[in-house]
């Protein structure tokens, strides 16, 4: 568990596939919180833990059913207030003498408006501004019976108890999600419950590097770190995070897989090479990735290949500086989430990432991810924090698998030199028309299909490309950049121009969710 100074909020965490998005709320109070998954959560924990606040989370399951997920009954008797969101009501009234029950015909799913009651709340004075407040409600269960000491503070169409509170032990819970997009509000109902709990918001960005930096070096002590570096702003603000804890026992390794961008490989070692004096090793493993990936086109055995073979180059590399004994990696927690439940919690996996899942027992090295609990903009404020160039800290994502998921299909290397060239010529589009810092993800996938075409009245029968382009705060959501009718034109007619193999051009209009930012 880590000890830190600060007055800690503890988010018990049932499964939601939103749970972080509460930390996240949390911390842009500068609040200082940790989730971890119910069944971890036992006395002797609390105890050591001493939360000045717990939040119940959502989850998939229902109280009703045998064996579902609990709170310790402690958690009612620290004398701390609670807060119960979604399925932590359900708990919180189960536990404490009410009642809930199948929500057959009052199921809401999206978004919702709750009325407050007549009833005064302190948490809900910057809440109702003018009546009835948009939420998001996501549940098929019901509060039927209060507990006793609760109140309604508020209600909605489906939900009559949206909001319950017994003030006097300061237990509050609603149905729905404020931490999500979707509650406009939310934050306010955020604010208002640490306020209520005492924190005075004194986590920044700054602690939390000064606390990685301590954790680093307690983990590593004197032993020797291997960094893959990727050039991306998570691998890079990794590695500098880590040198600044233990100077030369680091080396950073950026593998060449041969599934990088056009120059890629030139601009990210010169790059690195020019703003730090970290000991850098370039392993051109071209021909090994791409042998082993000819034809492959099932994206999960992509995945999966191009991860086992970024620890095969990761040991030999391990071997070549003299025994490293510890692996760092810029893994963040979208990554985790849509690969492994958080901290062994019970969420639903979305898909393997190349970088999750631990090593093999043949290693003999031990992992070191200090950023896998941060989002994309918090690796961006630590980045900042460290003193990273603006050009280091506001690059695109770029994914560790590489143009081998932009390719859908069989991978072919003729396949990724036309990828690579549409690619560049798009994002050159985007720098010239002032639009790359708006924009949070930009790329071109050569689609597995070819299309009729004409070209100087003769007949052509190319691949089709798709763009892709999104907007996003923590890539746990993202919608698609607005591009205007001229500007994709214009780049339409670039790539079909200048760009052999490509005769049709679309753009991919998909939000997340229900797609992911990637294609596979």
């Amino acid at each position: 568990m880590t000890q830190i100074a600060h007055d800690r909020l503890l988010i018990i965490d049932f499964g939601s596939q939103v749970t972080q998005l509460i930390a996240r709320r949390l911390r842009e109070l500068n609040v200082y919180c940790e989730i971890h998954p119910f069944q971890n959560v036992t006395d002797a924990f609390l105890t050591e833990f001493a939360p000045k606040a717990v939040v119940l989370s959502g989850g998939p399951a229902s109280v009703l059913d045998p064996d579902s997920p609990r709170a310790p009954q402690s958690v009612f008797e620290l004398g701390v207030p609670v807060l119960g969101i979604c399925y932590g009501q359900q708990v919180m009234m189960t536990q404490l003498g009410g009642e809930v029950s199948r929500g057959h015909g009052t199921a809401e799913f999206g978004r919702a408006y709750v009325t407050p009651s007549n009833n005064r709340l302190d948490l809900l004075d910057k809440w109702f501004k003018a009546g009835p407040e948009q939420v998001w409600m996501s549940h098929g269960d019901n509060v039927r019976a209060l507990a006793p000491g609760f109140e309604v503070f508020g209600t909605s169409p489906n939900a009559p108890c949206a909001i319950v509170a017994d003030p006097a032990r300061h237990f509050y819970a609603v149905q729905f999600h404020p931490e999500v997009y979707h509650t406009p509000n939310g934050a306010s109902l955020y604010e208002a419950f640490v306020k209520l709990a005492g924190f005075t918001g004194d986590w920044t960005m700054g602690a939390y590097r000064e606390e990685a930096i301590r954790q680093i070096r307690e983990q590593v002590g004197d032993a020797h770190v291997i960094c893959g570096l990727s050039g991306g702003v998570d691998s890079s603000v990794a590695a500098v995070l880590i040198h600044e804890a233990i100077g030369d026992q680091l080396t950073c390794v950026f593998v060449d897989h041969g599934l990088l961008r056009m120059g890629e490989a030139d601009q990210v070692l010169s790059m690195f090479r020019d703003n730090y004096n970290i000991p850098l090793i370039h392993a051109d493993e071209t021909e090994l990735f791409l042998s082993a990936l000819d034809g492959m086109s099932d994206p999960e055995t992509k995945r999966k290949t191009i991860g086992k073979l970024f620890i095969d180059v990761f040991e030999k590399h391990a071997k070549s500086v003299g025994g490293a004994k510890f692996l760092a990696q810029g893994t963040l927690y979208p990554d985790v989430i849509e690969s492994v439940s958080f901290s062994g919690g019970p969420s639903v996996t979305i898909k393997s990432h190349h970088n999750v899942g631990g090593l093999p027992d043949r290693m003999d090295m031990k992992l070191v991810e200090p950023l896998r609990e941060l989002f994309k903009d918090e690796v961006r404020a630590l980045g900042r924090e460290l003193g990273l160039p603006e050009s280091f800290v506001g690059r695109h994502p770029f994914p560790g698998p590489g143009l081998a998921i932009r390719c859908p299909g069989e991978i072919t290397r003729p396949k990724l030199e036309i990828l690579r060239l549409a690619d560049a010529v798009y994002l050159d589009q985007i720098r010239k028309h002032g639009l790359y810092d708006e924009i949070w993800q930009a790329f071109a996938v050569i689609l597995p299909v070819r299309t009729v075409g004409v070209m100087g009245d003769g007949r052509t029968y190319d691949f089709a490309c798709a763009l892709r382009a999104v907007t996003s705060v923590d890539g746990m959501t993202a919608d698609y950049y607005p591009f205007s009718h001229e500007f994709l034109g214009e780049t339409a007619t670039r790539i079909i121009n200048e760009v052999p193999g490509i005769n049709r051009v679309t753009y991919d209009i998909t939000s997340k969710p229900p797609g992911t930012i990637e294609w596979e």
